[in-house]
């Protein structure tokens, strides 16, 4: 694991998984709660009075309200608002940016954690047999697909401030303030989320993970994340509590310093010759089994896939087969 992308305790690389799936799942919700809400404008006038359809139905409040439901269910909707002026207010179009900045928000997450990941060489993005990395270092791979989904991402965040905008410069039933700009972002935003996606679906049906390189790694790091369990042991079997903690301190930063200078960690073996430890390389290594450390992160994966992750696609079953279309 990595908090300020440091080595930190050791979590699973479905673990982190879930962690961008969580984020997804958040937006699919969002998005199906404000596509549920979404409102029709309806058959209002001018500037909402419903006026002139008051007098083509002479007066007739009943038929005003029965045309308005009529046009309403007939554009696909269950629901228009009762209160509009010229146009519907145009919060409406603001909350719905809201879900797609959402969608951006995770996308450029997992997109900067797999471009991390992938200079670590734990992870990779597909990259495919003819693609070039770089016209001027052929041996280069670049993560191209998760730079496009941040770039775009990065668009997308950025086109959430136009409609609040919009929203605020309406003045009373009407300006055409909303007009051309409107007409900009709001196409833009969904022909960008659905960029952000097709990018999204392509690099994790095609994900390589590289568990040699993560097992090196946490033999690196590992030992000194078991310093703890190390002192604890030791202090078992009749060490001094003080004394074993400034040994280990003073292990790990030698050992540190070795590391930073390209040696392999030195750390068991300074404690396992140390007599004031009582404590065999064997029963070291033991101690440092990965397993031991990633607490309940397998668990956590199962209980997220079975009471959230797969109950919230089973509506979408039908779609989860599509294919991504990208060009690198």
């Amino acid at each position: 694991g990595f908090t300020h992308f440091q080595p930190a305790q050791p979590t699973t690389v479905g673990k982190r998984a879930c962690l961008w799936a969580q984020d997804f799942l958040l937006d699919l919700h969002e998005l199906e709660t404000v596509k549920k809400a979404l409102r029709f404008r309806g058959v209002k006038g001018t500037t909402g009075t419903q006026d002139s359809f008051l007098k083509l139905f002479d007066g007739d409040h009943k038929k005003v309200k029965a045309l308005d439901r009529l046009v309403t269910r007939k554009m696909g909707f269950d629901r228009a608002f009762l209160i509009t002026g010229q146009t519907y207010t145009r919060k409406q179009d603001a909350r719905v940016l809201y879900t797609l900045a959402g969608l951006a928000q995770s996308a450029h997450k997992f997109a900067t954690d797999l471009r991390l990941l992938q200079h670590l060489k734990e992870l990779e993005e597909p990259f495919g047999k003819k693609q070039v990395g770089s016209s001027a270092m052929p041996y280069k791979r670049n993560p191209m697909r998760c730079e496009r989904i941040c770039a775009l991402s990065r668009y997308l965040l950025s086109l959430t401030e136009n409609l609040p905008y919009t929203t605020a410069t309406q003045w009373m039933e009407r300006t055409l303030d909303d007009s051309a700009n409107r007409r900009i972002a709001i196409p833009e935003a969904f022909f960008t989320a659905d960029a952000i996606l097709e990018l999204c679906m392509d690099v994790t049906s095609g994900m390589v993970v590289y568990p040699k390189v993560m097992e090196k790694h946490l033999r690196e790091e590992l030992p000194f994340m078991a310093a703890e369990e190390v002192m604890l042991q030791a202090v078992k079997k009749g060490g001094d509590r003080q004394d074993l903690h400034e040994r280990i301190r003073n292990y790990a930063m030698e050992a540190a310093r070795a590391v930073k200078e390209g040696q392999d960690n030195p750390f068991l073996e300074m404690i396992a010759s140390d007599p004031a430890f009582g404590l065999k390389k064997e029963e070291l290594e033991s101690i440092l089994d990965p397993r031991r450390f990633t607490g309940r992160a397998p668990q956590q994966v199962e209980e997220f896939l079975e009471e959230e992750l797969y109950p919230a696609l089973e509506p979408y079953r039908d779609k989860l087969n599509l294919k991504s279309q990208v060009r690198v």
